[in-house]
Order: C-alpha cells, then sequence, then structure tokens
C-alpha cells in the first residue's frame, strides 16, 4: 500500500479548488507531498475541457463557464455530485495514462455496486456507463484527467443526488443530456451522500493499493 494523503474539502468554489490542484501538483512534482486524492462538492459550474466543443454549451446565463486543462469536452458539476481529484505521480505507475484512467473508472463502478447499480466500461467512451430498466443507455459518472511533469490533475465526478435538470444547460461530453443519471435516480431514492463518500473512499484505497490519511482541517491549505 502507498501512503496518500485524502483532503476533503466539504463544498468548495471551483476556482478556489482548481487553484489548489495547480499547488498541490508543484509539490508533488518537488516531491514535496505525498500522492493526495482531493474530495468536494461544487456550487454550479459548467466547465469545458481542452477539446471542448463552444457549441456544446447551451446557455451561458445559467450558471459560471470556465474553460480547463482536462481532456474532454463539456460538463456539469454542482451540489449532490461527488468530485475527486487525485495528484499521482504516475512514475509510480508505469506513467501508463490509460491504466490510470481504468483505474479510476473501477474504483467508481465498485462504488456503485455498493447501491445495487451494476456498470461498465465502455470503449472509447471515458466514464461509467449501464443500462437502465427501460434499457436505455446512461451515463451516472465522468472521467476527464490532465498531467503535468507525469503527475495527474482533475479527475471524476459521480452523480449521486444531483440535480439532472442542469445538464440540460449542455450537450454534456457532447451528447444529449438526456445521457446522465445519478445514483438517487437508479436506486429511486436520495443516497446519503457522506455515505457514499466513505464507500467511494474504500474502494480508492483497493484498486488504488492506496493507505489513505485524512489531512486535518487545519492543514488543508497548500
Amino acid at each position: 500500500m502507498t501512503p496518500w494523503a485524502l483532503l476533503d474539502l466539504g463544498r468548495a468554489e471551483y476556482a478556489s479548488v482548481l487553484d489548489l490542484q495547480h499547488r498541490l501538483v508543484r509539490k508533488r512534482v518537488a516531491s514535496a507531498i505525498p500522492n493526495t486524492l482531493v474530495l468536494v462538492e461544487h456550487p454550479h459550474v459548467i466547465t469545458l475541457g481542452r477539446r471542448g466543443e463552444d457549441a456544446n454549451v447551451l446557455k451561458r446565463d445559467e450558471v459560471p463557464v470556465i474553460r480547463v486543462e482536462r481532456g474532454g469536452d463539456v460538463t456539469y458539476h454542482g451540489p449532490g455530485q461527488l468530485v475527486g481529484y487525485p495528484i499521482l505521480s504516475l512514475a509510480e505507475r508505469g506513467n501508463d495514462l490509460r491504466k490510470y484512467v481504468r483505474d479510476l473508472e473501477d474504483v467508481l463502478l465498485a462504488t456503485c455496486a455498493r447501491y445495487g447499480i451494476y456498470a461498465r466500461h465502455e470503449d472509447k467512451k471515458p466514464g461509467v456507463w449501464l443500462t437502465d430498466k427501460w434499457r436505455r443507455e446512461r451515463k451516472i459518472a465522468s472521467v476527464g484527467v490532465a498531467v503535468s511533469h507525469w503527475v495527474t490533475y482533475h479527475g471524476f465526478a459521480l452523480n449521486i443526488n444531483t440535480d439532472l435538470a442542469y445538464f440540460q444547460l449542455i450537450n454534456p461530453c457532447g451528447y444529449s443530456s438526456a445521457t446522465m443519471t445519478s445514483m438517487a435516480e437508479q436506486v429511486g431514492q436520495r443516497v446519503v451522500f457522506d455515505e457514499v463518500k466513505e464507500a467511494l473512499v474504500e474502494a480508492f484505497a483497493e484498486h488504488m493499493g492506496a493507505e489513505l490519511e485524512r489531512v486535518p482541517a487545519g492543514e488543508r491549505a497548500a
């Protein structure tokens, strides 16, 4: 098991957490900190990745729109969605970015399975997908990463109790907004957010070989 720091920010603005990621990446490149998993719930925001098409943002006056360095197109973050940003030295994992993305998907698959939601990988479609009881293809979690000097940032977003109506502001990852689903929608009721968070931390530790140590509140500023 590899020592990791676990930084749980609760709810925090996207821009401030993006700045935190940049600082953590610089420190990880310098080997000044261990690998770090940042968990957060953002207020409403839309982000455009490197390949993001402006045309996929259908309405710009509802919530802030921020262009960022991660891969992928456009996505939405908001209340009820658990977002994770692993700050990881890929040198420890053979500099294999493709496997890293698949490992993140495995963490999300295992978390969903704890709630009887059996999702899957899709070739050439990053994220976590499922077929619902009406045999419709739905996406329950998104993955989009960036790498600087072989240190990762950005990461994944799992829809727990997310208000899916906000996806109507965009074509998420180029798909129809109806493509998106949530854990609450799949199980038919709201899910306890903090319990899902703990399930994800356990899955992350198992699938990433991580020994996670929570960072005390007073040490959260990087």
